[in-house]
Order: C-alpha cells, then sequence, then structure tokens
C-alpha cells in the first residue's frame, strides 16, 4: 500500500534493535488474553480464531462484508456494489470501512484498549486499520479523530480515536489534526440507546476548531467502533459544512445489523 511507504526514525531503528532483548526481559502477550505469543502485538491462534476481520467482499460505501464464500473472481467483480441499506438511503460519509466485526471476539480487546489503559496495542491496531482502510487511506489528505468532551477526556486520561488517527498518521505519512474536531457539548453515554436517540444524542455537539484547515481537504475521519453510525454521521455533516472536499470513515471495529444486507 503506498500510503505505508516511510523512512525509519532513529527511534525506530533503536527499538528494533533493542526489541530481542525487551522481549526476553518483557515477552510479548497477546493482546486480548495475555497468553505468550511470538511477536509484540499479535493475538494468540485462540483469540485470532474468535477474531473476525472484515475482508472482501464489502460494501463499497459502508465497508459491510456481504458474507459467504465467493472466491477470489467473483469478489473482485462486487467492487463497487452496495448494500442494502446504502442502496437504499446514501450515508453522510463517502465510504466507510473498518479491520474487524464488533462480536464476542473482539468487544474484550477493545473495552482492555478503551477502559483498560492497554494502549500499547495502540501499534497493532491501528496496523490492522491501516490494512483494513486501503485506498481510504492512500488518498487522505488529513486524519480527523472523533473527539471527547473535555470532562470525558480527564477522566479517561487520553482519546482512544485520537491514538490511533495518530498511529495511522504515523504509518502513512499523512497529516493529522488531533483536535479538528471538538465535541463542544458534553452528551450522555450511547449505551442503550437505538439509531434515533443516538443521532438525537449528538446531534449539535461537534464544531470544526480551524475551518480553513479542513476546507477542501480530503478527510478521513477515525473513531474505535461504529455502531449506528450516528456520531460518524455527526462528525461527516460538520466537516462537510467546513468545505471538505470528502469525508471517509475508519473504525477498528463495526457493528453488523440485519438491515445492512
Amino acid at each position: 500500500m503506498t500510503g505505508f511507504a516511510h523512512r525509519p526514525t532513529a527511534a525506530s531503528r533503536v527499538a528494533a534493535r533493542l526489541r530481542p532483548a525487551l522481549d526476553l526481559v518483557l515477552p510479548p502477550r497477546c493482546l486480548r488474553c495475555g497468553a505468550l505469543v511470538a511477536a509484540t502485538g499479535a493475538l494468540c491462534a485462540d483469540c485470532f480464531a474468535e477474531a473476525t476481520f472484515i475482508t472482501p467482499p464489502l460494501c463499497d460505501r459502508c465497508g459491510v462484508p456481504f458474507g459467504g464464500d465467493w472466491g477470489a473472481p467473483a469478489a473482485e467483480e462486487a467492487a463497487g456494489l452496495l448494500c442494502g441499506a446504502c442502496a437504499r438511503r446514501r450515508p453522510a460519509w463517502r465510504r466507510a470501512r473498518a479491520a474487524l466485526v464488533y462480536d464476542d471476539g473482539a468487544r474484550p480487546l477493545i473495552l482492555a484498549f478503551k477502559h483498560g489503559d492497554r494502549t500499547d496495542a495502540v501499534p497493532a491496531l491501528a496496523g490492522w486499520m491501516g490494512r483494513a482502510a486501503g485506498p481510504l487511506l492512500d488518498t487522505a489528505d488529513l486524519i480527523v479523530p472523533v473527539p471527547l468532551y473535555r470532562w470525558r477526556l480527564w477522566r479517561r486520561r487520553f482519546n482512544q480515536s485520537a491514538l490511533l488517527a495518530g498511529a495511522l498518521a504515523r504509518l502513512s505519512g499523512r497529516a493529522w489534526a488531533p483536535t479538528g474536531l471538538i465535541r463542544w457539548r458534553a452528551t450522555p453515554s450511547q449505551g442503550g440507546l437505538g439509531h434515533a436517540g443516538r443521532a438525537a444524542n449528538v446531534r449539535g455537539a461537534f464544531r470544526v476548531s480551524r475551518p480553513e484547515r479542513i476546507a477542501g481537504r480530503r478527510v478521513l475521519l477515525v473513531d474505535d467502533v461504529l455502531t449506528t453510525g450516528a456520531t460518524a454521521a455527526e462528525c461527516c455533516r460538520v466537516l462537510d459544512r467546513a468545505g471538505a472536499d470528502s469525508v471517509d470513515v475508519l473504525t477498528l471495529a463495526r457493528v453488523i445489523r440485519d438491515e445492512c444486507g
């Protein structure tokens, strides 16, 4: 993938030389269950088998996998096809992609990252997202994370979406704006809300901090999980109003719903 071409930094070269010694002192462990693994940033065989990575064929707009065994030729022919939901109603974004299906295999990994301070997983998670992004990352002018409200950021101490966006920027060499979007209004948790409730909850909650940096740019919006898409859609509308040329969405995982078919 052309967007991942980059020169290793002095720090990365030093880290590569020190890695064997560090692995002897602190053996690498599975990102999900903590079992010993062969390499840093890996899943053990059991956890890898439980993880559902999203691969083609998939909807060209929302990135939902079509499922079934299409075979390579048929999968290539499926490029550009839309799922039923996107055919009926165009989403707020141009294209969306995710690395994993948010299910029982991915949930412990993501919750440990968000609420268990497993920030050491960021390089591996961003690598998965970069592979899933394909041309979305290659053509992006600016990477922008979905923001947290300031008090939630203070309590959590980090914005998981910003950590992923920063890692993607370093991997790809793309520019990123960690505060390109701000969440200026606190919103209750989205948990337990349906699509309409989530959309109402985040309506008007976001603003662009510097519209001149967004205008005319192809923006890649980064978040951890795409559930109903309400938060991503609201962010896309705000970025569109600021003059973004286009907005794509990239998440670590996404919920798959029956209506996507």
